[in-house]
């Protein structure tokens, strides 16, 4: 893969872990609240779905790392298929939570995807 395919692939890979430290660790602080506009009492309720949810973003960015490293064909495999699953989930919470989501995940992922599949 090329290297701007590569830079693109290391940073949705650091959105993600950025996203998993704020919903399993921070999610109930003011930073936490504030990021995603919740007052404490929701973020109280939803702090076992945050985390939850804060796990997969890990395992995302967990995979994406690890097609940096794979050798190709499975590297370049492993990209495709996490980008366009991170695309699809950030065009689902752009259209159901916030259209912020469609700016800070769904575009990264999907340039990243185009570099990819222009490397070959």
């Amino acid at each position: 893969m090329s290297l701007a395919a590569n830079i693109l692939i290391g940073l949705v890979a650091l959105i993600h872990l950025y996203f998993l430290v704020i919903e399993m660790f921070l999610w109930r602080t003011a930073l936490g609240r504030k990021i995603f506009g919740t007052e404490q009492s929701f973020a109280d309720q939803a702090a076992a779905l945050a985390a939850n949810q804060g796990l997969y973003n890990g395992i995302l960015a967990a995979g994406l790392i690890w097609s940096l490293f794979a050798k190709d064909p499975v590297g370049h495999q492993v990209a495709i298929y996490l980008l366009i699953s991170v695309i699809v989930a950030g065009l689902y919470g752009g259209f159901t939570v916030t259209r912020r989501i469609l700016l800070f995940q769904a575009l990264p992922a999907a340039i990243g995807l185009v570099l990819v599949l222009a490397a070959g």
